[in-house]
């Protein structure tokens, strides 16, 4: 025991001769700028999702205007039915389905970059 309290001994360390990497450690990024089959994964599914996204757009799209042309056709009369349909029926439906796709790719794309971020 030191005599005088004041007297103590300094550790001087140097910079760390290991990383901490362990065993079960993977970087996504580093995956996919590899070019691995894991990161050949990760980026197929992200495009499998956004290609998914965009078949259920074009679903809608087709199941809301292909009908259409048989409802004009069955009303030969209603001229200013089909400008009525095609200028003001129309266009809120097809804004709100563009609105939606845009929402779920950044929605799928930020859930792509939280999964290969390291955080």
């Amino acid at each position: 025991m030191p005599q005088d309290p004041t007297e103590r001994r300094v550790v001087v360390t140097g910079p760390p001769r290991r990383t901490r990497r362990s065993s079960g450690y993977y970087r996504p990024r580093t995956e996919i700028d590899e070019q691995t089959t894991l990161g050949h994964t990760y980026v197929r599914s992200l495009m499998r999702i956004q290609l998914r996204t965009g078949l259920t757009v074009f679903a809608v799209l087709v199941l809301l205007v292909g009908p259409l042309p048989l409802v004009f056709a069955a009303a030969p009369d209603a001229r200013r039915l089909e400008w009525v349909v095609l200028g003001f029926g129309l266009y809120p439906p097809l804004v709100l389905l563009a609105r939606w796709y845009v929402r779920r790719a950044e929605r799928n794309e930020r859930d792509f970059v939280r999964l290969v971020e390291d955080r």
